[in-house]
């Protein structure tokens, strides 16, 4: 059995497996660590791969969503923190910086350096991780002038929609996205912006700055619903110049379930389209196009088909929304047997983490136009949010928030299941869901402090209780 790295949370659950691969990520993480030097501007220790000069915004806000469970053996703001400090006086923070020079690095393809607007979004989960109202504080000024950078470069006020350019998606080769101006998930990733923004004012108790955001949030959401979607296929698509759809279905459009932007019934058929054979319900959930799309690749071909686990991240968290439990926590399993297949394999070769997977096989997709394959290996910054947070999430099924002193659990289905030595601040806990000697299942639990515990049986029952201090246990049966 792997040790886990000392001071991290402890899972456990009926798979083995699981429980390793887990055990596997955070021993790995210790190796991404770099320090940046005084001349680049950036004197200190951030997450990062040391095989890569370029310092990546969309790196350091997904690899938050796990280095918030690291009981603070781990700083999850550190990183985001460099590109704060690199805020140019017209709001703007580019997409990626120069970890040698500390120089933003523009393409080509994407000379304002723009990139998916998830700041507030990622700052939101930060602070139900850690409390720190603080931080807060001192984060949406900078956020506040960011957005306002956007609406001054990128926001068209004649249509009320934002365009960009596809490299500045979380999809930069997508193919059917070629002509694509305005761009779905960018845009959705924008009210996403907004109604986080809204958020953060609130915890503030800045009423003037949250109803400025949320007022936008719902101009954005009207925008994205009158344009964006398409009632007869019950889908979002990119527009082109001429703000006409492209007919692509690609899986940018489940931002809108992030963002809260559908009703519950335009919800419910766009997920329809992840159980579609022709569209998302692959073996290895879910490819970035759909499998009837003309590009789509049984290989993968970096983003016309293969599976890259940010992106299923963002789908798990959009089903979640909608109240999808028992899909999201299936979809998250199967993708995680696929990582697991690349890590045991037969005989003395050595097992990786790789950025992308193939749909349809075990096996990692071809990333790149030539015969060079590109996939990155055993780069962490993307894979950990399926192993260590989709982990915790989804599998085992904790939520938690320490503002709010509570910890919800929605559990599926009754497994051997739980976590041990979670910190919340000052506050340690764990929850196993075992089976006692009279074979009935309870939930155990210990604790330092009073908490509010939620306990979810998925179509069965649901019941919040305070938890004191010390241990106790509770039987499923008589809930």
């Amino acid at each position: 059995m792997i040790a886990l790295k000392k001071g991290v949370p402890r899972i456990h659950y009926y798979n083995q497996d699981f429980v390793d691969v887990y055990v596997r990520s955070w021993n790995l993480i210790d190796s991404n660590w770099v320090r940046g030097t005084k001349e680049s501007g950036m004197d200190t220790t951030m997450f990062h791969d040391k095989n890569h000069d370029e310092l990546s915004i969309v790196k350091a806000c997904f690899s938050s969503f796990y280095l918030v469970y690291s009981n603070r053996v781990y700083s999850s703001s550190a990183t985001l923190d460099v590109f704060y400090a690199k805020q140019e006086p017209s709001g703007a923070i580019r997409s990626c910086y120069s970890l040698s020079t500390g120089q933003a690095i523009l393409k080509d393809d994407n000379p304002l350096g723009l990139c998916p607007p998830i700041f507030s979004w990622v700052e939101y989960d930060i602070y139900h991780k850690n409390g720190a109202k603080k931080r807060v504080k001192d984060v949406l000024p900078i956020l506040n002038d960011y957005f306002n950078w956007l609406d001054q470069v990128a926001f068209d006020e004649t249509i009320g929609l934002y365009h960009a350019p596809l490299a500045a998606t979380m999809m930069p080769d997508c193919k059917p996205r070629a002509n694509a101006v305005y761009m779905v998930d960018f845009n959705c990733q924008q009210a996403l912006n907004a109604l986080y923004m809204s958020y953060l004012a609130d915890i503030m108790n800045d009423k003037e700055l949250s109803f400025r955001y949320k007022k936008r949030y719902f101009m954005l959401k009207t925008k994205i619903n009158a344009m964006m979607w398409n009632e007869n296929v019950g889908f979002y698509y990119d527009l082109d110049e001429d703000t006409k759809q492209i007919p692509a279905r690609t899986l940018a459009a489940y931002w809108a379930l992030l963002a809260e932007l559908p009703t519950e019934e335009n919800a419910d058929r766009l997920i329809e389209h992840l159980h579609d054979e022709k569209g998302f319900a692959t073996l290895n959930p879910f490819p970035s196009i759909a499998v009837d799309e003309e590009h789509f690749s049984l290989h993968g071909n970096g983003f016309n088909g293969g599976v890259y686990p940010e992106l299923t991240y963002m789908v798990i968290k959009g089903l979640e929304k909608f109240k999808k439990f028992e899909f999201a926590r299936e979809a998250a399993a199967k993708h995680i047997y696929f990582i697991l297949d690349r890590l045991h394999l037969e005989g003395d070769e050595t097992g990786h983490f790789w950025s992308c997977y193939q749909p349809m096989s075990d096996g990692i997709a071809h990333v790149g136009a030539g015969e060079v394959n590109l996939n990155k290996k055993d780069d962490l910054s993307m894979v950990c949010l399926a192993t260590i947070t989709l982990m915790i999430e989804n599998i085992v099924g904790l939520i938690i928030s320490l503002p709010r002193k509570t910890v919800d659990w929605i559990v599926p289905t009754l497994e051997l299941m739980g976590i041990e030595n979670l910190s919340l601040k000052r506050n340690t806990i764990s929850i196993l869901c075992v089976k006692n000697h009279r074979q009935s299942w309870e939930i155990r639990l210990k604790s330092e402090k009073l908490y509010y515990f939620t306990v979810n049986l998925v179509k069965i029952k649901k019941k919040t209780l305070p938890i004191p201090s010390g241990q106790c246990s509770m039987l499923i049966e008589k809930l």
